[in-house]
């Protein structure tokens, strides 16, 4: 199997194991405080990571590489869970999933600035375009319904393309897997030191579905899938494999249906097809 295959293949894989996020962090919550859940989750993903580098005898990474490291931290260790989390206390994980189609858009759009390339105008057109279907199907659900988590939503969205991209940046040099251990052990006494601070004073009455799903956000989406997922960019290419993020949606639409037994109207589809097509001639013309 050759380089640019076997990113494919981890690429893949990373997408299928993040679109069980949403749903899992919106069945968390319901009985989770959402600062409790993100903090949580950052903890147990970060000692596995600390685990793994001390196993794997890691060497300690360079300033420069400490500096994006925290860019990466900030972005996917932090900023885009606790966002969701708080998010998904005002809106269903279905429509929260129709604002991930935003995601490789926000990716490119990082890389753009983080890599200094000059796109083709028709990326600005398609870019526009996309923010405007997101914007349309926010307002059209009603503004006053759920106002603070659209926009809890698209400020997640924009932090986790910062640290998609620097992660996919620094990967190159440092390693996929090695990028977010590190950015685990980074955070990982605040994450800690918070974690203590807002723990539930009793477990017990904490329903097994909730437990089961920080589980999840925390072994899987913390961890595992950005071993995929930043391998894959290393072997890939962050142009190519990250154009598989447009495959989130669908996914996450179908777990939130199946699992959750959320509704996904048409709508809803038609939004997330439309944004997909739009992120796609976006990426078309990023280079």
């Amino acid at each position: 199997m050759d380089r640019a295959t076997a990113g494919w293949i981890n690429g893949f894989v990373g997408v299928v194991i993040f679109s069980g996020s949403l749903p899992a962090t919106r069945v968390a919550v319901m009985q989770f405080d959402p600062v409790f859940l993100t903090v949580a989750r950052a903890a147990i993903a970060g000692i596995l990571g600390l685990g793994l580098l001390v196993l794997l005898k890691q060497k300690w990474p360079s300033r420069s590489e400490i500096v994006s490291l925290a860019i990466v931290a900030l972005g996917v260790v932090v900023g885009f869970p606790l966002l969701t989390a708080l998010a998904l206390q005002h809106i269903t994980s279905a429509h929260s999933i129709v604002f991930v189609g935003l995601l490789p858009l926000s990716t490119a759009l990082f890389g753009v600035l983080r890599g200094g390339e000059r796109p083709k105008p028709a990326f600005w057109l398609f870019s526009v375009l996309g923010s405007a279907l997101v914007a349309g199907f926010a307002l059209a659900q009603g503004i006053a319904a759920s106002p603070v988590g659209d926009l809890l939503m698209l400020a997640a969205i924009i932090v986790c393309g910062l640290g998609y991209a620097e992660g996919g940046k620094l990967s190159r040099t440092l390693g996929g897997w090695q990028v977010i251990s590190w950015a685990l052990v980074l955070s990982l006494p605040l994450m800690i030191a918070i974690t203590i601070f807002y723990m539930p004073p009793t477990f017990p009455g904490i329903e097994t579905p909730a437990l089961i799903s920080l589980g999840y956000v925390s072994l899987f989406s913390m961890l595992i899938g950005f071993v995929f997922w930043y391998r894959g960019l290393s072997q890939g290419g962050i142009a190519a494999v990250g154009q598989l993020q447009l495959l989130q949606p669908f996914f996450g639409l179908a777990l939130a249906a199946t699992l959750l037994h959320e509704s996904v109207t048409w709508g809803m589809l038609a939004v997330t097809v439309a944004v997909i097509l739009c992120v796609a001639g976006a990426r078309r013309f990023a280079r």
